[in-house]
């Protein structure tokens, strides 16, 4: 799975929520020294290695299982509302995506209008037609480096502002974090390039990706949307127990890697 159809369904369940000084390039740390900086990759250097390693994963992976946890809390007009659902979601390349329903508690009008909508969306994004209009290059997106810093899991990242060229509900503006190495998409900060509803009147999403079996995959997506009668609701997803059990290696070859545990 890229990351392409979580930001898509992310933004897509903003609107059926609704229904019910220049940066330093390393943050707390000494100036760089200026081999350092000349060592660093400019904007477009970094953009064509994020849409080429994009591409590789996404044809590299062929299928996938992951546990997914939606987790909606709405507090507000006309009622508070709270409902969990854990369903089991198989990827198969290069767009087939199915869902099982493992267990569900809360409310039934969340449940249905909107994990099951979510999942429906997701489905839909992945066909080939939508997917074009939103896939993170140069034909949706302007690209700006903001800074470099270091990563969590050592090494460094590329922080860059995206701005889509033509707003629409698939595309999103705000900021991404490029792995140094990888030239995957580690984490989003953004926000919908429309706004899906009249009901909404703001909307924030948090994206956490993690490595698994050597692709870059969701492990923790939030969505806090603002409704404009008062109400707000926060729409989580964790990922769990990643299987990657099909995959195209170097030269072509298949592989059927041991199970793993993380967040899809």
């Amino acid at each position: 799975m890229t990351v392409f159809p979580v930001i898509r369904t992310v933004t897509a369940i903003v609107a059926l929520v609704a229904l019910v000084s220049a940066p330093k390039c390393l943050d707390g740390q000494e100036a760089p020294s200026n081999s350092f900086v000349n060592s660093l990759l400019s904007v477009d250097q970094v953009v064509d290695n994020l849409v080429r390693k994009n591409q590789e994963r996404a044809q590299a992976l062929l299928h996938s299982e992951a546990t997914r946890v939606y987790h909606l809390v709405y507090r507000g007009f006309p009622g508070d509302r709270e409902a969990e659902m854990t369903v089991e979601a198989t990827y198969n390349s290069p767009s087939s995506k199915e869902f099982t329903i493992v267990s569900k508690s809360g409310s039934k009008l969340v449940q249905d209008r909107v994990f099951k909508k979510l999942m429906d969306s997701e489905k839909e994004a992945a066909l080939p037609a939508i997917s074009a209009r939103s896939q993170l290059n140069r034909a949706n997106y302007s690209f700006e480096l903001v800074r470099y810093e270091p990563s969590p899991l050592g090494g460094g990242q590329y922080v860059l502002q995206v701005d889509p060229k033509v707003r629409n509900t698939y595309v999103y503006r705000g900021k991404i974090w490029v792995d140094g190495v990888d030239f995957a998409v580690t984490r989003i900060e953004a926000e919908p390039a429309q706004n899906p509803s009249f009901w909404t009147k703001k909307s924030e999403i948090h994206h956490e990706y993690k490595k698994v079996e050597g692709f870059w995959l969701p492990a923790r997506n939030e969505s806090v949307s603002s409704i404009r009668l008062g109400g707000r609701a926060t729409l989580t997803i964790e990922y769990k127990n990643y299987r990657v059990t099909d995959a195209r290696r170097s030269g072509d070859a298949r592989t059927s890697p041991t199970a793993t545990e993380s967040g899809h």
